[in-house]
């Protein structure tokens, strides 16, 4: 007997008949709960006392890979800063684009409504060395450097999705001070604490949902204590269709640690089980926006195969890989090889790089995708439509899972 599944692909479905027997690893969807009354309460008390004298105030959101309901809720932060006091010229909003590609106005409209018009927006730059000031170095050598416009903020707002970053532990939060508004030789610093250089392999406790003993997500602590600025953060727990459940408001490390722990009771499995065939969609767009992006589902999903196993990923990739350095790892010929040059100058999306190789030597990578051939085939995946897939299913029929968001589900 088989079922038919609908997996996302891009903004479209794609179904697809699987055995009855087929395990499905799923997510414990967040419910929506978000009251109003509550947030402005949380919100209010969270915000400073002296917050009168804050003469600047700086908002920082994240770009369109990281939506977070904002036409909704930045209205509502707004309203509350403008009861206290607060005028539109004091606020300025900073985009948190870490090393990712400046949005388009018509972009930035649709995430952020016509705040986007009304208010200051500053789309962040990573490469230009006169916007920073440096502040120091971190116990593992990484450089601290922060625009010098946002010191002069008398307070911060963060308010962006916490999610699972794949080797740094958890995205957003206070990943969009840094790397969103870092600079980004510090920020590919940071990055590279990702290779184990003593055993020559990506670090084994970089992963998504762990702290402990992380190296880059250690690391990333210590960048965030060099920012003294009075700061509040909002995090957003979305479900599986990018809508906004809950906002968490803290204003503290471990008001971070807790907003994580709610995200792990809904998209951490305990499964330790691994199959021969996996079946896996991203979530659809934007989380297959690009390869960069859809490489997290992937990475999610080749936790769970076996050596040898098959892995079939929906990534549409409609803005191809996402990166301008990320091929270029792959003519180096091989992981040791591509290693060696990113050891000694990490850069762009290398490590993303090294992670594929270590991947595909290990398991079979599919792919339904719009990016073309020979990127495929340089990426050491294959590109398959229906037909492949279907013979897959068959011929692992009798061991295999499925997958309908990869992109959120890590064990």
């Amino acid at each position: 007997m088989h079922k038919k599944t609908e997996f996302k692909y891009g903004k479209a479905f794609w179904d697809i008949e699987l055995p009855d027997k087929t395990d499905s690893l799923s997510i414990r969807e967040p419910v929506s709960f978000i009251d109003r009354k509550k947030f402005v309460t949380d919100f209010s008390k969270a915000l400073p006392e002296d917050l009168p004298n804050c003469h600047a105030i700086s908002i920082v959101v994240a770009d369109k890979t990281r939506l977070c309901g904002y036409k909704t809720y930045l209205p509502w932060i707004l309203e509350i800063l403008r009861l206290k006091g607060i005028e539109n010229r004091q606020i300025t909003f900073f985009i948190a684009y870490g090393t990712h590609a400046r949005q388009s106005d018509e972009e930035c409209l649709n995430i952020y409504g016509n705040i986007y018009q009304r208010y200051r927006f500053i789309h962040h730059d990573s490469n230009d060395k006169s916007l920073f000031t440096h502040l120091g170095k971190t116990k593992r050598g990484t450089r601290v450097h922060l625009r010098k416009d946002i010191l002069k903020s008398d307070l911060i707002i963060t308010f962006g999705a916490l999610s699972h970053h794949y080797f740094a532990g958890y995205g957003g939060g206070r990943k969009l001070m840094f790397p969103g508004l870092g600079y980004t030789p510090d920020i590919y610093q940071n990055h590279g604490l990702f290779l184990d250089k003593n055993l020559k392999k990506l670090s084994a406790e970089s992963r998504p949902g762990n702290l402990e003993n992380n190296p880059l997500a250690q690391d990333l602590k210590q960048v965030d204590d060099f920012i003294e600025i009075q700061r509040v953060s909002i995090h957003g727990i979305l479900d599986s269709k990018g809508k906004v459940c809950q906002l968490i408001v803290g204003k503290t490390y471990n008001d971070f640690l807790t907003a994580c722990k709610t995200l792990d009771s809904f998209y951490k499995t305990r499964t330790k089980k691994q199959y021969e065939l996996v079946l896996a969609s991203c979530g659809g767009f934007p989380k297959d926006i690009n390869f960069i992006q859809a490489h997290k589902a992937i990475n999610n999903a080749a936790m769970v195969v076996k050596d040898k196993g098959s892995l079939v990923v929906l990534a549409e990739c409609l803005d191809g890989i996402g990166s301008d350095t990320f091929i270029k790892y792959f003519n180096y010929g091989s992981f040791n090889q591509a290693f060696n040059v990113l050891e000694k100058d990490y850069k762009g999306n290398g490590g993303t790089a090294l992670s594929m190789m270590a991947k595909t030597s290990r398991i079979n990578i599919f792919l339904k995708t719009a990016l073309d051939d020979k990127i495929c085939k340089t990426i050491g995946v294959k590109k398959v439509e229906e037909t492949l897939i279907q013979t897959l299913i068959k011929e692992f029929q009798h061991d295999m899972a499925c997958i309908e968001n990869a992109s959120l589900l890590i064990r």
